[in-house]
């Protein structure tokens, strides 16, 4: 049995935490594959703050009246540069992880239930565009899986490599294996300079009463540097900044929120905000000083963050959220994660041309490019 919440046009809209099923948080907690971004603290957020009047469902898949998975999906008007309509799993602007929550051991089944969904819904245009899955994650693995027991269409659209924390090694031990000793001699000669000029000191938030203020720190440090410029800077939008504080509050109160300030005499000069989920984490935003720039500090609260992850046993691995050849984070990680997108035929009238034209477009694509 598989059934939708039209989130987005939902009358308590404002208020969408009050009506997120708590079976939402059990799921979560038996996940295949974490996702901080479907948590229900963020996705809550999200959905209170920024679905922009788009209309955003949340598909739930159920076996025996038990949630073995859900996806929020809307419909986009293109697919890339084509002018198709398909459906697509919600990332917003602030989602840097896109799969599914699914139910450990209930993998396969899950998506057989969430593509059925689809498939008999009579606004589900075209095919499925799913984004920011991990290439090696339980997700891919069952779609594979179901897609070639079904016959169903399956196209890789995009993948790439970004940075990635998962190690056995201590911090130091990581420190001196995976950084070139030259960095590592500039690093400690840029950690002396800012000493000189007052007290530094790392520290993790651990009071939920400081919470308000250091996300007020957070936001003012951004929104003074290149991304308030330029207009992206969370503070620039009253909705993003909402959604911010909402996240963060909701992430702290389930013991998932690992945020770390570094400060120069009791200032912030460098702030960085991760999302925990199960034993992972994902690296979701960073801020710094950017008058003090020749001391690099959003490399130096990286290496703090490095010593804060592999120090914490209930951390085992962390998504830098990073976009691929990112030169600062691939200098101090060694791990990759290979993200990908796929295309999902869909069945039903007309939507077999949509994927069609679709992969012949890329493939000729491809062909004037001279790649295959």
């Amino acid at each position: 049995m598989a059934g939708s919440m039209d989130m987005a046009s939902h009358p308590a809209m404002a208020n969408a935490r009050a009506h997120a099923p708590a079976r939402w948080a059990a799921l979560a907690d038996a996940a295949a594959e974490a996702n901080a971004f479907y948590m229900p603290e963020m996705l809550c957020a999200a959905l209170d703050h920024l679905a922009d009047g788009a209309t955003v469902r949340v598909l739930e898949a159920q076996r025996d009246g038990e949630l073995i998975g859900l996806m929020p999906v809307v419909v986009a008007a293109r697919h890339g540069r084509l002018p198709l309509r398909c459906v697509a799993n919600w990332m917003h602007d602030h989602c840097f992880f896109g799969a599914p929550l699914i139910r450990r051991g209930e993998e396969v089944a899950a998506w057989r239930e969430l593509l059925g969904q689809l498939d008999e819904a009579d606004w589900a245009p075209g095919f499925l565009h799913l984004r920011g899955l991990d290439a090696a994650g339980a997700n891919a693995a069952a779609l594979e899986a179901l897609c070639v027991e079904q016959r169903r269409g399956r196209r890789e659209v995009h993948r790439y490599d970004r940075a990635m924390l998962r190690s056995e090694l201590d911090a130091d031990a990581y420190w001196e294996t995976h950084v070139r000793a030259k960095k590592r001699k500039e690093l400690r000669r840029l950690q002396k300079r800012l000493a000189e000029l007052g007290t530094v000191e790392s520290r993790l938030l651990v009071d939920g009463a400081d919470l308000p203020a250091w996300c007020g720190e957070f936001l003012a440090l951004e929104a003074a540097g290149w991304k308030g410029a330029e207009g992206s800077a969370l503070a620039c939008r009253d909705e993003d900044a909402a959604f911010f504080r909402a996240a963060c509050a909701a992430a702290f109160e389930n013991r998932r929120l690992h945020f770390l300030r570094m400060d120069l005499d009791g200032r912030a000069i460098a702030m960085l905000v991760n999302f925990r989920h199960g034993e992972g984490a994902f690296s979701f935003k960073i801020a710094f000083d950017e008058a003090l720039g020749r001391f690099s500090p959003g490399v130096l609260i990286e290496i703090a963050n490095l010593q804060a992850v592999l120090g914490d046993p209930a951390i085992g691995w962390m998504d830098s959220c990073a976009a691929a050849d990112h030169p600062m984070i691939d200098s101090l990680w060694g791990e990759r994660r290979t993200i990908t997108q796929y295309r999902i035929a869909l069945r039903g009238a007309g939507r077999s041309v949509a994927f069609a034209l679709a992969n012949g477009v890329e493939a000729l694509g491809r062909r004037l490019k001279g790649q295959i």
